[in-house]
Formats: C-alpha cells, structure tokens, sequence
C-alpha cells in the first residue's frame, strides 16, 4: 500500500521543483473517494476534467479517481479559445457531459470573450460544475453558476494541493449550501486548523491565518524524492504537530473557509497585510475587466507597493477613467487603506500550460529585474512576457 505510484514535480513558490511522491493505496482510495462524493458521482454519469493530464488535477481526477470508480472519463488537450470560446460548451453539447472541471482562470478568460459563445450550445446534460488551482473570485462564480450552468447547477469549488493527492476542502454536491467564492467545507477526515502567525497558537472560531491540517488522511504525500529532510522542512517544521499549507485562509461564523491566496502572496502595506486575492477579486467586480493578478514591490515610503497586472475584457479599452473607476473599485471592496500603486494593462498574463499565473515573473517585472526572469520554459505564451515587460517600462518609481 505505500509503495509509490508515482512522483510529480511542483514548482512551489521558489526554489528548485520537489518530486512529491504518492503512494499505490492511500493514494488511489482518497482520489477514488473524494471524486465519488465530491461530485456526486452516478452510474450514467459523463464526466469530464479539462486540466492538463500533467497536473496533479489530471492524475487525480481525469486518470486515477474516475478509473479507480469505473467512470466514464474525458480528456482534452487544446486550448479552451480553439478554434473560438466556445469549444468547451460545444463539447458538452456533443458529448452529454453532466460533470465539468475546469480553472478559474478558464472561467475568468471565456467570460471574457461574453455570453453569446456558451448560450448557443445546449448545456441541459450538466448537473455538476467544478473549480480548482487558485481562489475563484466571486464574480466568475456567478457567471458559471448562471450563465454556464443556467442557475440550476451545483458548482463544488474545491480546494487542494498537489501534496493533499485530492480535494481536501470542498462543497459536496449537492448537499452543501454554497458561498461564492469560499471552499466552503472540509473533506470528511480532513482537520483544518488555522494559526495566527503572530503567536503560533491556533484560532478559535470566525478569523484569519495560517492554513494548517491536524490530522494525515491516505492521500498525502509521503516524501519529497531523495529529500525527505526538505519534505519535513517545507511542510512539517513551522508549526510542530501540523502539516502546513503555505495558504492563508479565513474561517466565517457558519465554519465555511475561504482561501485568501498564497502565505508568500500577502503584501504588507504600511503594516496592513493583505492577500493579492483580495486586490485581484476586488478588481474583478469591474465589469470591463476580464482577470487580473497582483504582486508587492519594493516601496520607499510603505515598505511595499501593490503593482496590478490587467486584461480588459474584449472589446473593452484602457483609459484614464477607466483606471480611476478601478482605484475607486478596490477602495470600496477592501476598504481606504487599500490602494493600487501601479495599474497596468497587459494583454494577458504569464501562465504555465496548467493555468498557473506564475507570479515569479510579475514580482521581478515589478521590482525593476526583467533581467532576472530565470526559468520560462513552462510558459503556455512566453509573447505575454513580452508585452509586460516592454508596458512595465517607464512605470518604476
């Protein structure tokens, strides 16, 4: 049972990849678990995740969990923009699926492109719509839930890692009453505990701080290949006793968690720390904005700067009104302290071919270091790079 099924690379936040290693049963009964419950899995089911097989949402949840339960499972390999936004709805039309994975940032790109691209396929076979890889901001929720789910589909947003194996923290559909853009619930097994960074002692009730979990569960991760001192280190060392996730998380009064984003993705600004997910999704309630990433830079007066990255939506233009409307957006979400030193349009973000924004790149484009991009070679469009660093020049200082 602990023999290992398999090692996959992650790149984390720095640092050379970690080969994680999985294991044969734990491994394969959590996936196989998870994906049954989590989407309601049924006989006649057609389901299909659209993530790259690469990916650790490709082994567990296109090849390991649905074969594992005898599924009917769907693989894809394109681009959901090819040959037009509407190649996935096209696809649920011609195949009758009933349960749809996919990223928010997919989500976030096709609502981008406007309606007129889902509501001409027939999406009456769907029952469950999912999300996963980063925080799903509440605006592209909706979108999903009604205008590619026509207001009657459960949307589970499932968070988990590839050191989890499977989803950890997630809706089940249909028996968990939803929160946009919160994760809503943990896995049966799964023990949540949240620290506060400034004492290292755990939080009781509705607050914010460091995403812990108590307990092991059969999907974890048993090593990191030929280093399991930098296993330890990375994930056993700062809080004795826990797992650490590297996440920050918020916890409401109905017990829903919602991820505010990566621990080393928190900008201290005047000493008010704040989640770029918050920027990125107070952003995002614009209409004319289609995504949007955010990253801290060096600040002579604040300690740290916030520089935005934003795609408009198509047929939307850049103006001054524009980027006033936007400071005006985040001040009333986040509240006055929180305010946008650079607004940049781009023409999209730098993206490996899984989805992940790598932030890496827009921090040193920030900093002034186009120089020092290092590694790009996972780049779905290495041109995006481009385009940023040549619109970045002249915005320093």
């Amino acid at each position: 049972a602990d023999h290992p099924l398999f090692i996959l690379y992650t790149s984390g936040s720095t640092g050379r990849p970690k080969g994680l290693v999985h294991t044969c049963g734990g491994y394969l009964t959590y996936t196989a678990y998870t994906h049954r419950t989590v989407f309601d899995l049924r006989e006649d089911d057609v389901y299909a995740c659209v993530a790259d097989v690469g990916w650790i949402t490709g082994h567990s949840y296109i090849v390991y969990g649905p074969l594992a339960n005898g599924a009917t499972t769907f693989m894809f390999e394109s681009t959901p923009t090819y040959p037009d936004a509407g190649r996935y709805w096209d696809m649920v039309q011609r195949h009758g699926f009933t349960i749809f994975y996919t990223a928010p940032t997919a989500i976030r790109a096709l609502a981008a492109q406007g309606d007129d691209f889902v509501t001409k396929y027939d999406r009456s076979s769907l029952r469950v719509l999912g999300t996963v890889g980063e925080p799903i901001n509440p605006d592209a929720w909706i979108w999903y839930h009604q205008v590619v789910g026509e207001g009657r589909c459960t949307i589970v947003d499932t968070w988990w890692q590839t050191e989890t194996g499977g989803i950890a923290i997630s809706p089940i559909a249909p028996a968990t009453a939803p929160k946009p853009g919160s994760a809503t619930r943990p896995m049966p097994g799964i023990e949540p505990v949240l620290m506060d960074p400034k004492t290292d002692r755990p939080i009781r009730g509705p607050g914010q701080g460091l995403l812990c979990i108590a307990q092991p569960w059969p999907g974890q991760a048993r090593t990191v290949f030929g280093d399991h001192d930098r296993y330890v280190a990375t994930y056993f060392s700062n809080f004795e006793g826990l797992y650490f996730t590297g996440d920050g998380c918020r916890r409401d009064s109905d017990g829903y968690y919602w991820i505010t984003g990566r621990v080393d993705d928190v900008i201290n600004v005047s000493g008010h720390r704040m989640g770029t997910a918050e920027f990125e999704a107070a952003l995002q309630h614009d209409e004319a904005v289609g995504d949007a990433a955010v990253v801290g830079f060096p600040h002579d007066l604040k300690g740290q700067g916030v520089w935005a990255y934003v795609v408009l939506q198509a047929g939307e233009r850049w103006s001054d009104d524009l980027e006033q409307r936007l400071h005006k957006v985040v001040r009333s979400v986040i509240g006055a302290h929180a305010r946008v030193d650079v607004l940049q349009p781009v023409p999209g973000l730098p993206k490996t071919r899984s989805g992940k924004v790598m932030r890496r790149i827009l921090r040193k484009v920030a900093e002034g270091h186009a120089d020092q991009l290092g590694d790009t070679s996972t780049l779905a469009d290495p041109a995006v790079v481009d385009a940023i660093v040549e619109g970045a020049k002249g915005r320093h200082g």
